[in-house]
């Protein structure tokens, strides 16, 4: 286990990290950082993976000051590049520029494999794997860990918000931020309110996503909540269709596009989540509501036997130029055959009109 890692110790990460005080002194050319306050202070996100990443760019960049968790020497080794890379490809995306420049937010975010170092978090966004038993035992740890005031916002793609929050000693601070992916550029997230959150909390939450750009669409505690309630079942049954010969991968994709205006079919939207993750989702949604409609079809457990895990593995229902995560994510996959589907455009209609899809880690 190795203690918090600073992006100037990182050889991945460029440049020297500035004194305090010299930061302070140049306070007349950088936007300074947010200062430590009641409402957020440190923010913790445990998970560095995709989506555990994509949110700490958007804290960084949005000025806060980040620890990041990951008990995983190898999801470390790589972070600062990948966080990096992130800031660089939104910067060609998005509308507006972030509020500090790109040195200042990969320097704004410390690295470690110790949940201790969240010590003096006052907010912590879980990302870890969607495993209902790997997130109680987070959860349980950091009510341990974490100082009595702090937020605790799970992630989830859909463990319910009170089985979490049952697992410490502050049911009332925990709550749900379902970031879609990838997370700097989708501008809207999910808000769950368990049974037990309070008004405070939910408060703080929808403050911070306003920080960050974002806005937020609450919606009570349930398995799934609205989105993945719909979305998972909506991916199985396309898995099955091609499963059972009526469709191949293309066509079931046309069909969601072009006839009902998505901007991505359910199978190319599972590939951008991760197949593994969908099934991980799955299988949470068949444990916590007992309908075996939430059952993998063979199809998908298939793909991800074999490792066809979708854009992060190059192939899933359809094959990728290469291994991709976050922005690069949003360009159409090579066996996508329409006239229109132009790498570009379809970057930006995917920004503009937003989506459905994340990755759990």
């Amino acid at each position: 286990m190795t203690g918090p890692r600073r992006p100037d110790r990182d050889p991945a990460a460029r440049g020297a990290r500035n004194d305090r005080n010299n930061d302070a002194n140049d306070a007349n050319t950088e936007t300074p950082m947010h200062q430590d306050s009641a409402a957020t202070g440190v923010i913790g996100v445990v998970g560095a993976g995709t989506m555990g990443i994509g949110i700490a760019q958007c804290l960084a960049e949005a000025g806060h000051r980040v620890v990041a968790v990951d008990p995983e020497e190898a999801a470390l080794a790589d972070a600062p590049a990948r966080l990096r890379n992130g800031i660089r490809l939104a910067t060609m995306f998005r509308r507006a520029p972030a509020a500090v420049a790109m040195d200042q937010a990969l320097e704004a975010v410390t690295w470690t494999t110790r949940l201790q170092d969240l010590a003096s978090a006052r907010f912590v966004l879980d990302c870890a794997p969607e495993r209902i038993p790997l997130k109680e035992k987070l959860f349980r740890e950091l009510d341990d860990v974490c100082p009595p005031e702090a937020v605790f916002a799970t992630v989830t793609s859909a463990i319910p918000v009170n089985r979490l929050a049952a697992q410490t000693a502050r049911p009332g601070q925990v709550i749900g931020t379902h970031f879609m992916n990838p997370a700097p550029l989708k501008d809207t997230v999910e808000v769950i309110r368990g049974p037990r959150t309070t008004d405070a909390t939910l408060d703080t939450t929808l403050g911070l996503l306003t920080d960050l750009g974002k806005k937020g669409i609450v919606v009570a505690d349930a398995p799934g909540f609205v989105s993945n309630r719909v979305l998972m079942l909506t991916v199985n049954e396309a898995a099955t269709v091609v499963q059972q010969g009526t469709a191949d991968p293309v066509a079931v994709d046309r069909i969601f596009q072009e006839c009902f205006g998505h901007t991505m079919g359910p199978l190319a939207t599972g590939d951008l989540i991760g197949l593994d993750t969908i099934v991980d989702t799955l299988y949470v949604l068949l444990e916590c509501t007992g309908d075996q409609r939430f059952q993998p079809c063979e199809k998908l457990r298939q793909l991800v036997a074999d490792g066809h895990l979708g854009r992060k593995s190059g192939q899933g229902f359809h094959r990728y130029p290469a291994p991709v995560t976050t922005v690069e994510a949003m360009a159409p996959p090579l066996d996508e055959r329409r006239p229109s589907a132009q790498p570009v455009r379809a970057m930006e209609k995917a920004t503009e009109n937003g989506g459905t899809s994340r990755d759990a880690l």
